[in-house]
Formats: structure tokens, sequence, C-alpha cells
């Protein structure tokens, strides 16, 4: 968020450029498109351009002051999932760019967990952000992956909703901005305050079942 304050600051002279967005479960390409609206700026693909090329380059020097780091469970998670005796792609979907998000999370050595992914590079709607990492998953395969052998991961209501236009079974954890009981209102396979209140082989025997 500072990132993109930043950009809209140096780029386009707006001051809280941020205070009316908000980020839980959206696109990159979306938050900037309403900023543009907001301030009655054109939403061209050179602006777009110019925003990104600043993005970047600021989320570059405020990374390395960043303290934040994995989300309580996540990597015994991960490493439940690949000690499987037939471990399931792990594939990344996020509303981030591909670059902003590689960014992201070399900070913390996560970026390498990820085999493939959907990007907001592919589609400024997270469905289609979806429908990309699912058709890549497919490739990795070597056939058509059906929705129904997808587990999405995602800590808001819009992650849920995005996993469902996408036929996937959804675990939701309350590590975002969303409250448990918000989560469970959307309906999702699993819910779980985090990662670590939950078996990794159970979520995977439920998808094979």
């Amino acid at each position: 968020m500072k990132a993109f304050a930043r950009a809209f600051e140096s780029e386009f002279g707006v001051n809280d450029g941020t205070h009316r967005l908000k980020f839980g479960g959206r696109t990159d390409f979306s938050l900037v498109r309403e900023f543009f609206t907001q301030e009655q700026i054109e939403a061209s693909p050179r602006n777009f351009e110019r925003f990104f090329r600043a993005y970047l380059s600021w989320l570059r020097e405020l990374i390395a002051d960043c303290k934040g780091g994995p989300c309580r469970g996540v990597l015994e998670f991960h490493q439940a999932l690949e000690a499987q005796r037939e471990p399931p792609l792990i594939g990344l979907l996020t509303g981030n760019i591909k670059e902003g998000a590689r960014i992201k999370l070399e900070r913390f050595n996560l970026w390498e967990k990820f085999g493939f992914g959907g990007f907001a590079d592919d589609h400024e709607e997270r469905a289609q952000i979806a429908a990309a990492a699912l058709r890549r998953g497919g490739e990795r395969l070597g056939r058509q992956l059906r929705g129904e052998e997808v587990v999405v991961i995602g800590d808001t209501p819009l992650d849920i909703r995005c996993a469902r236009a996408v036929g996937a079974k959804v675990l939701a954890v309350a590590t975002g901005g969303a409250l448990l009981e918000e989560l469970l209102r959307h309906e999702p396979d699993w819910a779980v305050p985090d990662l670590s209140q939950i078996d990794a082989e159970l979520v995977i025997g439920r998808v094979e079942d």
C-alpha cells in the first residue's frame, strides 16, 4: 500500500491516493483504475505503464524495511503438502502483477515455493486470473485440470468468489482483513483462523474424494 501511495504521488501528484481504496482481494489493475476514476485521470495504457513502473521501483525500495513474514502455519502447511506421496501442484493465484508478487515473496524466501500461477498481468478480473492459473496447472499435468481438483486458499470473501468462478474448493483463512465469521458466511469448504489449525492431508483427501 505504501508503494502504491508513493507511486500515485510521484507520478500523478496525488497525496494519500490510497485512502479511499480497499485492497483486500482486489487486483492491482482494478485498484489503479479506481484511483484514475476518482482523480479524473485518463485510464490510458501509458498512464498504467507510468504507474506500474513507479510502483515497482518504490516497492523494491520499501520492501527492504518490511518486518513482516509468512502467516502462522503457512510454511508447515506447505511442507506437509510437499511431503505427500503424490504432492499436489502448488501455484500462486494473486491479484498482484507478477513482478510485484515476486518482489514481495522473494523478501521472505517464498517465491520459489510456487511453480506457476495466475497474476494481474493476465486479466483485471480475479475470475479470469483463476482461469489462467487453472489452465497453467493443466499444462503442467499434461491434461485439462477440472475445478473440483483444485483448492484455493484465500483470506477474503472475494477470494472465495474467485475460487467458485472456476469450480474450485476453498480453504478460507482469517489471516487477512476478514474475520472468520465473515468468511463463514460465504460458505467455503473449510474456514480456519490460520493454517496451523487444519491438516493438509484432510484437505487433499477431500479433493481426491
